[in-house]
């Protein structure tokens, strides 16, 4: 009979944008392209972008894929007039 040994879980750490707008709020996670969600509240959004985060990781995981992690991340407003 195979041992089978257990191991631990993963830890990964994803940086978030999540904005508000007419329809609620919009998330996405830079590092992973592609992967956004919505939700009528903060919280909501928040939520929904923690699910999509892990599908994309597991999928991504199951095949072969490596996961990107960012090592920095910065963020910025940009003044336009025109």
């Amino acid at each position: 009979m195979t041992t089978r040994v257990a191991r631990p879980p993963r830890r990964y750490r994803f940086a978030v944008v999540i904005e508000q707008d007419e329809a609620g709020y919009a998330a996405f996670c830079p590092s992973l392209q592609g992967c956004y969600a919505q939700g009528r509240s903060y919280e909501e959004a928040l939520a929904n972008m923690r699910d999509a985060i892990r599908l994309h990781v597991t999928d991504r995981s199951a095949a072969g894929e490596p996961i990107p992690q960012a090592s920095a991340v910065s963020l910025t407003d940009i003044d336009l007039v025109m």
